[in-house]
Protein backbone atom coordinates (compact mmCIF):
# COMPACT_ATOMS: atom_id res chain seq x y z
CA UNK A 1 0.00 0.00 0.00
CA UNK A 2 2.62 2.63 0.74
CA UNK A 3 4.08 1.35 -2.65
CA UNK A 4 1.23 2.69 -4.20
CA UNK A 5 1.14 6.03 -2.11
CA UNK A 6 4.03 6.91 -3.07
CA UNK A 7 3.82 6.06 -6.61
CA UNK A 8 0.49 8.74 -6.49
CA UNK A 9 2.56 11.31 -4.79
CA UNK A 10 5.38 11.02 -7.00
CA UNK A 11 3.65 11.18 -9.94
CA UNK A 12 1.70 14.22 -8.88
CA UNK A 13 4.68 15.94 -7.67
CA UNK A 14 6.15 15.51 -11.06
CA UNK A 15 2.85 16.61 -12.98
CA UNK A 16 3.13 19.47 -10.57
CA UNK A 17 6.25 20.65 -11.96
CA UNK A 18 6.16 20.21 -15.23
CA UNK A 19 2.47 21.94 -15.56
CA UNK A 20 0.46 19.29 -16.37
CA UNK A 21 -3.46 20.48 -16.38
CA UNK A 22 -5.90 18.67 -15.47
CA UNK A 23 -8.31 18.40 -18.67
CA UNK A 24 -11.77 16.70 -16.78
CA UNK A 25 -12.92 14.98 -14.16
CA UNK A 26 -15.89 12.39 -14.23
CA UNK A 27 -17.14 10.34 -11.13
CA UNK A 28 -18.96 6.90 -12.14
CA UNK A 29 -21.74 7.12 -9.25
CA UNK A 30 -22.83 4.04 -9.56
CA UNK A 31 -18.93 2.30 -8.99
CA UNK A 32 -17.85 5.95 -7.22
CA UNK A 33 -14.84 5.81 -9.33
CA UNK A 34 -13.46 8.81 -10.23
CA UNK A 35 -11.19 9.42 -13.74
CA UNK A 36 -8.73 12.25 -13.66
CA UNK A 37 -7.91 13.46 -17.65
CA UNK A 38 -4.13 15.19 -17.51
CA UNK A 39 -2.50 16.79 -20.23
CA UNK A 40 0.15 18.76 -21.58
CA UNK A 41 0.80 19.71 -24.95
CA UNK A 42 0.25 16.74 -27.17
CA UNK A 43 0.81 14.36 -23.83
CA UNK A 44 -2.02 12.55 -22.32
CA UNK A 45 -2.61 10.65 -19.42
CA UNK A 46 -5.33 8.59 -17.11
CA UNK A 47 -6.19 8.19 -13.48
CA UNK A 48 -8.36 6.33 -11.59
CA UNK A 49 -9.08 5.61 -8.63
CA UNK A 50 -12.28 4.42 -6.46
CA UNK A 51 -14.19 6.39 -3.76
CA UNK A 52 -11.16 8.41 -3.87
CA UNK A 53 -8.66 6.22 -2.19
CA UNK A 54 -5.27 6.93 -3.74
CA UNK A 55 -4.03 3.22 -2.83
CA UNK A 56 -6.25 2.13 -5.63
CA UNK A 57 -5.13 4.59 -7.86
CA UNK A 58 -4.09 3.49 -11.52
CA UNK A 59 -2.33 5.77 -14.11
CA UNK A 60 -2.63 4.97 -17.71
CA UNK A 61 -0.67 6.73 -20.99
CA UNK A 62 -0.55 6.33 -24.14
CA UNK A 63 2.93 6.34 -26.27
CA UNK A 64 3.45 8.08 -29.29
CA UNK A 65 1.92 5.09 -31.39
CA UNK A 66 -1.37 5.62 -29.53
CA UNK A 67 -0.61 2.43 -27.42
CA UNK A 68 -1.62 2.33 -23.99
CA UNK A 69 1.16 2.03 -21.11
CA UNK A 70 -0.04 0.87 -17.29
CA UNK A 71 2.23 3.36 -15.15
CA UNK A 72 3.88 1.05 -12.38
CA UNK A 73 6.56 3.79 -11.64
CA UNK A 74 7.14 7.48 -12.27
CA UNK A 75 10.10 6.76 -14.75
CA UNK A 76 7.57 4.69 -16.87
CA UNK A 77 5.00 8.11 -17.23
CA UNK A 78 8.53 9.94 -17.75
CA UNK A 79 9.97 8.23 -20.67
CA UNK A 80 6.33 8.27 -22.41
CA UNK A 81 6.72 11.91 -21.86
CA UNK A 82 10.09 12.99 -22.72
CA UNK A 83 9.52 10.58 -25.76
CA UNK A 84 6.27 12.03 -26.89
CA UNK A 85 7.26 15.34 -26.69
CA UNK A 86 10.25 14.69 -28.59
CA UNK A 87 8.06 14.03 -31.50
CA UNK A 88 7.23 17.55 -31.63
CA UNK A 89 8.40 19.99 -33.86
Amino acid sequence: MSNMRNLHSKVHKWIDSIGFRLNTSQTNRRNKVTTNHYFFETFNFIERNKEGDIKNSKFLCFDMYGEKIDVRSLLDLQTAFFENISQLK
